[in-house]
């Protein structure tokens, strides 16, 4: 429990490359999860079910019919509206997740790695470099910010209208097509599944892919994992085992 309080999730809060615990990585990434579905619940709500509320009461007879025998009912129909509050503070606290985690600073502040560092604590830990992750969070907080424009149209447009002084996004109607945000919810949801379950971070394999390229700069993760202690100890075991070998009569 001290660990936890003095490193959190880092192997060393002093490290100048930080290393992280992939099995409390894991248990966030699952905690998380939670957030994704819950958006993809609302977008379909709002994009497949019907848009009106219609009371049985209200239905009267027309004594018509149409052509093909159905009996025509009159009804009063209130249409539906959505207001998206709760899921943009769903959605500001995902984006905050996101950036905090990303330095060792600020990690202190998120409740889900204090969590998951706690749950890790008795499990064998997996270190992995931050870095990589901090591009995965990076690609999960655009992901948000998009998903927030969606649920927030009126007040993104007016930001950009009032930064360029003229009206470039209607603020009356919603701009974005809705298979932008249902397609980035479930990449969301397939990222982070395979990052709980497998553990397989597909943020870090793009980020590997560009270093591979020469397009970012990455230091060496087999170099950061070196145990110094474990390879002192097997030399030592080497050079015994050599005197010892030495030491026996031809």
């Amino acid at each position: 429990m001290r660990e936890i309080f003095k490193n959190l999730w880092f192997r060393d809060i002093n490290e100048a490359t930080p290393f992280i615990n992939e099995t409390a990585v894991r248990i966030r990434a699952g905690m998380l999860l939670l957030i994704p579905l819950y958006m993809g619940l609302t977008l379909f709500d709002v994009g497949f079910t019907s848009s009106w509320l219609v009371d049985g009461n209200t239905a009267v007879d027309s004594y018509d019919t149409d052509w093909d025998g159905n009996i025509i009912y009159q009804v009063e129909a209130i249409k539906r509206t959505y207001e998206y509050s709760l899921q943009t503070i769903v959605l500001f606290y995902a984006l905050f997740e996101m950036i905090v985690s990303m330095f060792k600073t600020t990690s202190w502040l998120s409740p889900t790695i204090w969590i998951s560092a706690f749950l890790a604590y008795n499990k064998p830990a997996v270190w992995k470099p931050l870095l990589p992750k901090r591009f995965a969070w990076t690609i999960g907080a655009i992901l948000i910010s998009v998903c927030l424009v969606f649920f927030n149209p009126e007040v993104f447009a007016s930001w950009v209208n009032a930064i360029y002084g003229s009206t470039l996004l209607p603020e009356t109607v919603n701009y974005m097509p809705f298979w932008i945000p249902m397609t980035l919810v479930w990449v969301c949801i397939g990222f982070m599944w395979l990052e709980a379950i497998l553990g397989f971070c597909v943020g870090c394999q793009i980020h590997a892919l560009l270093v591979k390229l020469r397009i970012l700069d990455e230091p060496c993760e087999a170099c950061g994992n070196i145990d110094w202690d474990e390879i002192a100890r097997k030399h030592q075991e080497r050079q015994q085992q050599q005197s010892s070998d030495d030491q026996k009569p031809a």
